[in-house]
C-alpha cells in the first residue's frame, strides 16, 4: 500500500514522503490517526502543489533541530541522588530525571526524547543520547552524584 505521510515519522520518513507500508498499517493506524493519506493521482497533485510549503517546514524543523543539537553538544548534566551503603541508590535516575534538570539549564526537551535503554542505578558518569530531530541524536553527560544532607 502506498501512502503520502502527512507528518514525519522516525521509522518510515519525512512529511511529504512516499512510502509503501503494510496494509493493516496504513489502514488501521496510519490513516485513521492522520499520520498519512493514501498516494491516489488526486493526493498526489495536491503533494506536488504543498511541495514547496513542506519543503519550507522541512528546513524549519531541519534548523530547530540544528540549534538544539548545538545547545545540548557537550553538556554536563549533573544530578543529585540519595545513596545508601556501597554508593547504591536508593532510586534511580530516569529520562524524566534528566529532562527536568535539562529545563532547569534552559534546553527544553520531550523525556520522550531522551535514549535512555535502562533506568541509571549508581553514581558516576554516563553517556546518554537525545532525539534533537528527524534521524538526528546528540549526545549528553549524565553525572549523578551523592546527596548530602545538610547536617
Amino acid at each position: 500500500m502506498e501512502l503520502i505521510l502527512s507528518e514525519t515519522i522516525d521509522t518510515l520518513g519525512e512529511e511529504g514522503d512516499i512510502v509503501k507500508v503494510k496494509p493493516g498499517y496504513g489502514r488501521n493506524y496510519l490513516i485513521p490517526q492522520g499520520k498519512a493519506v493514501i498516494a491516489t493521482k488526486a493526493n498526489l497533485t495536491a503533494r506536488e502543489q504543498n511541495l514547496a510549503v513542506i519543503n519550507d517546514r522541512k528546513e524549519k524543523q531541519r534548523q530547530e533541530s540544528e540549534s538544539l543539537d548545538k545547545k545540548i553538544a557537550g553538556l554536563t548534566v549533573t544530578i543529585a541522588q540519595r545513596v545508601g551503603e556501597g554508593d547504591k541508590l536508593y532510586g534511580s535516575v530516569t529520562s524524566a530525571d534528566i529532562a527536568e534538570k535539562l529545563k532547569e539549564l534552559g534546553v527544553e526537551i520531550d523525556k520522550r526524547k531522551i535514549l535512555l535503554d535502562d533506568t541509571i542505578k549508581s553514581l558516576g558518569q554516563t553517556i546518554v543520547s537525545c532525539k534533537t530531530g528527524f534521524q538526528m541524536t546528540s549526545d549528553i553527560k549524565v553525572e549523578i552524584v551523592p546527596l548530602r544532607d545538610e547536617e
